[in-house]
């Protein structure tokens, strides 16, 4: 018999925000067979004085004090995101990129190889705890799509309107941070979060919403993280990845061409302070690398829409709208979110 050939792949990893109360044990339930893993994290952990992931991960009841800082949510996501990439059936798959969302950047680099295991939570705890002692500033999430996850460019206008004067006003800050499929996120301090909140439409008595406990990510306002991060983490922890990479400008990192002082450079510098264009990302992935199938890693599922509509936005997998995806997803699944309990089998390997 002929062996089958292997499939595509590419893994997106997920950003702050997606270990909620109903991911609450996914590491105890889904990677109970990692505990040298979860144990090595925790170990690094306990020498900067923090709870451990795995207490976090097996607490009774999900808490916002506890779950939702960036010192225990930055570790807990990669923690559960990693374990799900290791799972990731390879005599089935070839993965030939990966790229993520915002912090997801930094858990593509640990998957990619960029980062060893030890490097990789020390980038990002350290990173995820610049904030412990107060946030900087704030994010808010603000739809430029239609109903059928087309561009609205009405909302996109809107949107720059209000960026527009925002830099006209005194005392205001406010930035693009993300491009999020069909959403914009803005970063801002509190004068510019408020200047949004009063000039955007309400919709669905949903947006604008405040993303709780995430500061101002990807803007100008966390320049001085961005340099303290350069002063805590030494290039020397970056390194060439295993598999190609696709950043938050769109940029591919190969094995072959990658100059690691560059990509340290980027990681703490660009990325820190200027918009993280995540639409993009998935977009130049799909078209440089053309997956058979996108998987996006766990924890949550927070994150599919926004991978869909940047799918709509090429029109990959012959998706127009979101008719499209979800008449596509019923047929093969060709997305495939790792978080949902249903659709892991289409791309974790089956446990002995």
């Amino acid at each position: 018999m002929t062996a089958q050939p292997k499939q595509r792949l590419l893994v997106i990893a997920p950003g702050r925000g997606c270990y909620n109360k109903e991911e609450l044990g996914y590491l105890k339930r889904l990677h109970g067979d990692k505990q040298d893993f979860i144990a090595g994290i925790d170990a690094f952990r306990r020498h900067e004085g923090q709870k451990s992931i795995a207490e976090l991960d097996a607490m009774d009841k999900y808490s916002f004090k506890l779950h939702t800082p960036g010192e225990n949510a930055s570790a807990l996501i990669y923690a559960c995101a990693m374990a799900d990439f290791m799972d990731i059936d390879r005599d089935r798959y070839e993965i030939v990129a990966v790229t993520g969302n915002s912090m997801g950047w930094y858990i593509a680099l640990a998957c990619a190889g960029a980062l060893g295991e030890d490097a990789a939570i020390g980038v990002i705890n350290t990173m995820g705890s610049m904030m412990q002692d107060g946030l900087i500033g704030g994010q808010i999430i603000y739809p430029e799509m239609d109903e059928q996850w087309l561009p609205d460019v009405s909302a996109r206008q809107r949107l720059d309107d209000l960026l527009a004067e925002a830099g006209a006003t005194e005392g205001c800050a406010l930035y693009t941070s993300i491009y999020l499929g069909g959403f914009r996120v803005l970063a801002g301090n509190e004068a510019g979060l408020k200047l949004a909140e009063e000039r955007l439409p309400k919709i669905d008595e949903r947006y604008p919403m405040r993303l709780y406990n995430h500061g101002a990510f990807h803007s100008p306002l966390l320049a001085e993280v961005s340099a303290k991060g350069k002063s805590l983490l030494p290039k020397s922890l970056f390194k060439a990845p295993k598999i190609p990479m696709v950043d938050g400008r769109g940029a591919i990192w190969t094995p072959y061409s990658t100059d690691s002082e560059k990509l340290w450079d980027y990681t703490l510098g660009h990325q820190v302070t200027e918009p993280y264009d995540f639409t993009e990302a998935v977009q130049v992935a799909v078209k440089e690398f053309a997956p058979d199938r996108v998987a996006i890693l766990g924890p949550g599922t927070t994150l599919g829409g926004a991978v869909a509509q940047s799918l709509i936005g090429c029109q990959w997998f012959g998706w127009k709208n979101k008719a499209d995806f979800s008449a596509g997803q019923k047929q093969s699944c060709p997305m495939v979110a790792l978080g949902m309990e249903a659709q892991r089998e289409f791309g974790i390997k089956p446990k002995s």
